[in-house]
């Protein structure tokens, strides 16, 4: 049976850059740079890597003049959208909007006086660049800290609405909300809260969720929840953790939901005795060898022949353990000759990379 399709909230849609953020625009992934910005190379390289695992999106730090400048350098040698992640000092908003930044990651009520406001909404304009409100549960207003008495999701939407209308009276509407905490269930619920109160479009996010392991369970039960709920529009999975791997977690995500096939699926049992194929081998090498493989496919590896066939068959391409040294091969939903168990990975990878370049010529 098929899964009932999630509804998406309605949303307004902007662009950052020539990536299409809500009103039903696929829901685009994002990572954030670690290295220092004003270290052009290091940073073009972490960039292309990130793109090379479909990165829709990457936001880069820019706290001073050196990074500001270094930022079009930049920008000329990558292909994907660039935000510049701003806090406080406007010129290096306006420097940001000029080097050719898609997005400005900024909120209008921490960069001074209305004039300074209105100098960056006018850049922003200029250079055709969108804004986001970047709400932090860990850096709230102390005028909202002082009337919640602790950080809660009632104050961080109503710092996100009252930047948003900052915005507004200065007629600028290019832009998305953030509203993240490193508490999920606070996280949640402002979203939620957040959602009914506006229609602009929302950058899901668990805030310093931690390492790979305690992350990715923190971002998915987060971010899943929320995407179950029709919300959001683009995400970051925040992780400390090789910062691709932000970009796998996140379509990982969405994979599961049905919301956006990126990549390769890969489905494998947690094996049992009855295995007569090392699946955990055998998926450690094709998460590697099929990384870079941005077309979607199913790939299923499964020990034996309980469950094995079943599942070998509703994939693209799917191997489960037959016994005696050997494996029986599906290739869409078609039982091939069983193949050595001991050369599975080979014939799959061999098997999926035309199999993706079959879909990627079918879609030109």
């Amino acid at each position: 049976m098929k899964s009932p399709e999630i509804k998406r909230r309605r949303s307004r849609r902007i662009y950052v850059g020539s990536v299409a953020v809500g009103d039903g625009a696929p829901i685009s992934v994002q990572s954030m740079t670690n290295t220092p910005t004003a270290d052009v190379a290091a940073t073009v390289a972490q960039i292309r890597s990130l793109e090379a695992v479909g990165a829709d999106i990457v936001r880069v730090s820019c706290p001073d003049e050196e990074s500001t400048k270094a930022l079009k350098e930049i920008i000329k040698q990558v292909k994907v959208p660039i935000v510049s992640d701003i806090h406080f000092h406007y010129k290096r908003a306006i420097e940001s909007a000029e080097a050719g930044a898609a997005c400005l990651r900024i909120n209008p009520g921490n960069i001074g006086s209305a004039d300074r406001v209105r100098d960056v909404i006018k850049a922003a304009k200029d250079y055709n660049c969108s804004m986001r409100i970047g709400v932090n549960g860990g850096s709230l207003e102390k005028h909202l800290l002082e009337k919640y008495g602790e950080p809660c999701a009632e104050a961080m939407v109503e710092s996100a609405l009252e930047h948003a209308k900052i915005l507004e009276d200065n007629d600028f509407f290019n832009f998305k909300i953030s509203v993240k905490s490193s508490d999920t269930l606070m996280t949640m619920r402002a979203y939620r809260m957040l959602a009914e109160k506006c229609d602009y479009p929302l950058h899901l996010g668990v805030t310093e969720a931690g390492g790979l392991r305690a992350g990715t369970v923190k971002s998915a039960l987060g971010i899943g929840s929320l995407l179950m709920d029709g919300i959001g529009d683009t995400l970051r999975v925040s992780l400390t953790a090789d910062v691709t791997e932000e970009i796998k977690v996140g379509f990982e995500i969405l994979r599961t939901l049905g919301l956006r096939y990126h990549g390769v699926r890969l489905v494998s049992c947690p094996t049992c005795a009855r295995r007569g194929i090392d699946v955990e081998k055998v998926i450690k090498s094709l998460e590697v060898r099929l990384e870079h493989i941005s077309e979607p496919l199913k790939i299923a590896v499964m020990g034996c022949v309980v469950n094995g066939p079943g599942e070998a068959r509703e994939a693209d391409i799917g191997v489960c353990g037959g016994g005696n040294g050997k494996a029986l091969l599906f290739v869409g939903g078609e039982q091939k000759e069983p193949i050595n168990a001991e050369n599975a990975v080979d014939i799959i990878a061999e098997l999926a990379e035309k199999m993706a370049a079959a879909k990627a010529g079918e879609s030109k």
